[in-house]
């Protein structure tokens, strides 16, 4: 049994959110959180909160103990991109392009070997 939560158009860059999701894969559910409140990042507060709402549904919807809950997967897949004009000298144009992401993240029970 898995849960999953998804937080769509989130204003922040996959690659740097990815950096952040790769540190909770596959540990479980109590230590991924440590990891994630004590990360000094943008991406870290966002996908605690993913974290949590995938454990809730976990609990709340299939009735799974938290205690045995792993991070099955943290994905972070790339949103649509906001274009913006910067001027600059000259008379010229740059284009800013501000990311925005999707991100995932899916719980199960842990496999007993």
């Amino acid at each position: 049994m898995e849960a999953k939560a998804i937080a769509k158009y989130v204003r922040m860059s996959p690659r740097k959110a990815r950096l952040v999701a790769n540190l909770i894969k596959g540990k479980d559910i109590q230590e991924a959180e440590a990891i994630l409140r004590y990360t000094p990042n943008k991406a870290a507060k966002v996908i605690q909160k993913v974290l949590l709402s995938a454990t809730a549904n976990a609990e709340n919807n299939l009735e799974l103990d938290r205690t045995n809950l792993v991070v099955k997967s943290a994905i972070v897949d790339q949103g649509p991109s906001l274009k913006r004009i910067k001027p600059r000298a000259q008379g010229r144009a740059d284009r800013m392009v501000h990311r925005t992401s999707h991100v995932t993240v899916v719980v199960a029970e842990r496999e007993e070997a």
